[in-house]
């Protein structure tokens, strides 16, 4: 390794010193957070302005403190089926109810995976990937997975607790009891013991865990409501399934994952799949990696059909909460700091970990320039009404084709030739991979 030297140190205070925009740019970001100074009002107010397609959504939720922005973006898809079935203004579902037993799964799934690589030494990949532990996020392959086993309900059935908007320590807690129990599980395996009773023990406590820091999930429950005519409706002993099963029905199943990952880990045009961590044990996430140009298309086809996207950001990337922002031509960070250039391609970006899908949303309206080329996209948030405007955001076109990642898309809108590769024997990568897509 080459150590940085006395001399060199010199070679560079000499030449930036000679940079005479150095000082003035260092004036300006000593007391002003970069984002602010970085910001063009200007290049923001391009975006301003009515959207072409624009679809009707019923309110906005706010997942607070807590990564479950996945579930939510899902849920307010659902909600509006449920809405529009009960002729009601306003509704929304239980994001506790689903975390619950997202949590649930994880724990089993994680419990399962030690159990099946326990043979393997701890710096083994698989069992680093392992012991990372789990979070909040998921897919939303998880989130079909969770109704189509849990079903859902109404938010005032299991309303949120203090734990489920603000999870950080919970999950801290959550990964420790994990962490305890990976290394009890290999230890009895190594013994020859059986360690199914064991798992079985340990989702005991996990589900003691959860139920004293978001409530247990109630069995059967009544579903009273006035529709917007004023008329009351009430149903009594629903369960989580036969709720979903009426009023939403299950059309989750008939959706696809869409991604776009330009690497040379995953080709164009193909269909692939991994076992995530956070999936459940039985479940695999199923993806089709498609060009931008065809991932455009296909949302663009189910906004014209009046059906909103759940997609997957990165929204780390040139955003601004306060104005509800995405756009890099709005944040010029490189100008501040003296015309470094940090971009990179996309794939290369995801390759080295960069950048990557961060946080779910869903996209509800788009505009077009002149030639019919998109250059705005209305998004649906989950950060509350206090973020962007009264919870809406806007990302420019070049945000959507640089940062968008992956889509979800109802299977009647794929060409022919793209439905016919989810027929296709899917490639399979490691779960750790999936962490960077």
């Amino acid at each position: 390794m080459t150590a940085i030297t006395t001399e060199f140190l010199e070679e560079l205070r000499e030449r930036e010193s000679k940079r005479p925009e150095i000082a003035t740019l260092q004036a300006a970001l000593a007391k002003t957070e970069i984002k602010e100074l970085a910001y063009l009002p200007a290049e923001a107010a391009k975006l301003n302005g009515a959207f072409e397609i624009e679809l009707k959504t019923r309110g906005i939720t706010w997942q607070q403190k807590s990564g479950r922005c996945w579930i939510y973006s899902a849920m307010n898809i659902m909600r509006e089926i449920v809405a529009e079935k009960c002729n009601l203004e306003h509704f929304e579902l239980s994001g506790n109810y689903l975390s619950f037993y997202d949590k649930l799964e994880k724990a089993n799934n994680f419990l399962c995976m030690i159990i099946e690589n326990a043979d393997k030494p701890l710096l083994d990949q698989m069992n680093i990937y392992l012991l990372n532990g789990v979070g909040d996020g998921g897919y939303w392959d998880m989130v079909v997975d969770l109704v189509n086993k849990y079903g859902a309900v109404p938010a005032e059935v299991m309303p949120e607790t203090y734990q489920s908007t603000h999870t950080e320590k919970f999950m801290k807690l959550f990964n420790s009891l994990l962490h305890k129990d990976a290394c009890l599980l290999r230890e009895a395996i190594q013994r020859g013991e059986d360690p199914e009773p064991m798992r079985k023990e340990m989702l005991e406590e996990i589900y003691r865990m959860e139920c004293i820091a978001f409530g247990e999930p109630p069995k059967t429950f009544d579903f009273s409501y006035r529709d917007k005519d004023n008329n009351f409706h009430s149903e009594r002993g629903l369960t989580g399934h036969n709720f979903y099963e009426k009023y939403i029905g299950t059309v989750l199943k008939d959706y696809v994952t869409v991604t776009h990952h330009p690497t040379g880990g995953i080709p164009m045009n193909c269909h692939y799949t991994f076992h995530y961590l956070g999936s459940m044990a039985e479940s695999d996430v199923k993806n089709l990696n498609l060009t931008m140009e065809e991932l455009e298309e296909l949302t663009l086809k189910q906004l014209r059909d009046g059906e909103p996207v759940w997609f997957g950001c990165d929204s780390g990337a040139y955003g601004d909460r306060e104005k509800g922002v995405w756009d890099p031509a709005t944040l010029q960070f490189e100008a501040l700091l003296g015309g470094i250039d940090t971009f990179m391609e996309k794939g290369k970006r995801l390759e080295y970990h960069e950048s990557f899908a961060t946080h779910a949303m869903i996209l509800v309206g788009v505009n077009f320039d002149e030639n019919g080329v998109p250059n705005r996209w209305k998004i649906e948030n989950s950060w509350g009404e206090e973020a962007g405007k009264k919870g809406y955001f806007v990302c420019s076109e070049e945000y959507f084709r640089e940062y968008v990642y992956e889509v979800i898309i109802h299977r009647k809108h794929l060409t022919e030739s793209q439905a016919k590769l989810l027929e296709t024997e899917p490639m399979r990568i490691q779960p750790w991979e999936g962490d960077w897509l």
